[in-house]
């Protein structure tokens, strides 16, 4: 009978394949240096994946299928926002109308999601974009990034035909911009130890994508002032004569 694998064991050997996936490369990662890290024999490994790629590909559908769940939920958020606000017009962008600063705090949240899930897997970001070459596994975080660049880019081809967005700029142009910062910044993370404020890095990046986007008119509206006072007008005064 088969000896059924300790879970501890299998999330301890998870994170030393994590760790050393990061310093070598998946191809270069070595399976007993894995087990040594965490005090397992080379033949336990084996109790818990068939190979060092079969346990990456493991993590790597975890962190898939979080982020697809994040960018469904991030969907749907929008076409519900849509059916029950109505589209944005030009001078709720102008104002700053309720339902703008709605769509923006929406927005803002879903960004925080996508960079707490990015801190979370950060070392296998970081092996997907250069330490998965000559693997099964090296186009699929370009394929991530193409998918999400179609799905900003379709985004804001209706913020453009809604006239709340620059038309100036070709929206594949805004995708490829936006989601090239976010795999920037999971590189970045990938070399950080201690967590950075993601809600500041979410506000901040969405105050320059929405303000970077506006149309011309609404990005130098004029802000509202309270009303002049009148100047007061000088007092005459009488003349000193002098006495004689």
């Amino acid at each position: 009978m088969a000896r059924p694998a300790d879970p501890h064991a299998r999330a301890a050997l998870i994170a030393a394949a994590r760790a050393e996936f990061v310093k070598k490369g998946l191809r270069g990662a070595r399976i007993e240096d894995i087990t040594a890290a965490c005090g397992l024999s080379k033949g336990a490994f084996y109790l818990h994946a068939a190979s060092k790629e079969a346990l990456f590909g493991e993590v790597v559908a975890e962190f898939t299928s979080a982020m697809n769940l994040l960018i469904e939920r991030r969907i749907q958020e929008m076409e519900r926002f849509h059916a029950e606000h109505g589209s944005l017009e030009a001078r709720d962008v102008a104002e700053r109308s309720e339902r703008y600063e709605l769509l923006v705090r929406m927005s803002t949240e879903s960004d925080l999601g996508t960079l707490e899930l990015m801190w979370a897997y950060r070392d296998v970001v970081h092996v997907l974009m250069r330490g998965s070459q000559g693997t099964e596994f090296e186009s699929l975080m370009w394929g991530m990034v193409d998918r999400e660049v179609s799905r900003v880019t379709q985004e804001f081809q209706r913020l453009q035909k809604d006239c709340v967005s620059r038309a100036d700029v070709p929206p594949t142009v805004i995708g490829s911009l936006i989601v090239g910062t976010y795999v920037l910044l999971a590189q970045q993370m990938s070399q950080m130890e201690q967590k950075p404020d993601l809600a500041a890095w979410a506000r901040s990046i969405h105050r320059l994508i929405r303000e970077g986007s506006l149309p011309p008119k609404a990005a130098t509206a004029p802000k509202k002032t309270s009303p002049r006072r009148p100047k007061a007008r000088a007092v005459s005064r009488p003349r000193s004569t002098s006495r004689s």
